[in-house]
Formats: C-alpha cells, structure tokens, sequence
C-alpha cells in the first residue's frame, strides 16, 4: 500500500495549510461570523479602496467566498442592509450598534461571494496587513464621488 500524495492531494494539503479562520461581527455582537481566508492574513492583501462607500463606510476588504463564511445565530438574517449606485448589492450593517460589515455580492459575482472589513475580525491589528490600494473614486462605475447624492430631498427617499 503506497502513502504518497498525488499532486492533487499535495495541493489540498498545501491548501488547507495556508488559511486562516477568523471570528467576526459587529461592535455590539448582535451579529457574529466565521470566515476562512486563504492565504491567512497577512499575507492576504486587504483592499484599501477610496470609492465613496469604502471611504465612508471605513471598508478595508477581503473577499472570502459564501461556502467560506459561517453565520452563527442567523447572522445573516440580522443584518440591516443599504443599497445605492446598482440597487444590486447589500451594503450589510447591525441594526442594533450601527457597524458597517461589509457587502454581498449574491447575484452580482458568478460564485456567492462577500466583501467583509477586516475591521469587523476580532482580535485583528490592522498595522501588520497588508493593503492593496485601489482608485475606485475614479475607476469603479461610475466613475465619481457619490457622496451626499443619493438621498433625494424632494421625493424623501433614496435614488
């Protein structure tokens, strides 16, 4: 009986050693997850994206896919949501303590896919990431500063 690894076993192995689970929520713990990244933080490059959303939401992004989170206490179910631009994406928030989480791109990415803060992961010293920049103010459609335009005043509601 042979005990060596095919190159598929190899690369699974190598796979799972190259991950890392992490604890996340909101500040207040109404909202709780799990999300494995591979490669572990920090070697994953955590997107610093200036587009009016990350700006003002204070997103620093990963981008695990659904199959890699794990919602504890129907997580999911409890966040609050804010669409604006495509009307696509969930903006997801706690509606209890006001935390900005991160995004879920259900229906907008081939697989099921979130975009979460790091700054949601507990126990995370944003100091040693590392960051990849990206100019969305200038080239994620559209391509401009949304900021203060999508309440219409008139109509009372968003645009």
């Amino acid at each position: 009986m042979s005990t060596a690894l095919t190159a598929s076993e190899k690369g699974k192995k190598e796979e799972e050693k190259q991950s890392g689970t992490y604890e996340a929520g909101c500040h207040c713990g109404y909202i709780k997850f799990s999300v494995t990244l591979s490669p572990p933080l920090p070697e994953y490059k955590v997107l610093n994206c200036n587009c009016s959303a990350c700006t003002h939401l204070g997103y620093l992004l990963v981008y695990p896919k659904a199959k890699d989170v794990v919602w504890h206490n129907n997580g999911r179910e409890r966040c609050a949501s804010y669409r604006f631009n495509t009307k696509v994406k969930d903006q997801m928030f706690c509606p209890k303590c006001g935390a900005s989480l991160g995004i879920d791109f259900e229906g907008w990415t081939k697989e099921h896919t979130y975009g979460f803060s790091v700054r949601t992961f507990y126990g995370i010293d944003l100091d040693e990431l590392n960051y990849k920049k990206l100019d969305g103010r200038t080239k994620v459609e559209p391509a401009q500063d949304l900021s203060g335009h999508i309440w219409d005043e008139e109509k009372q509601e968003l645009k």
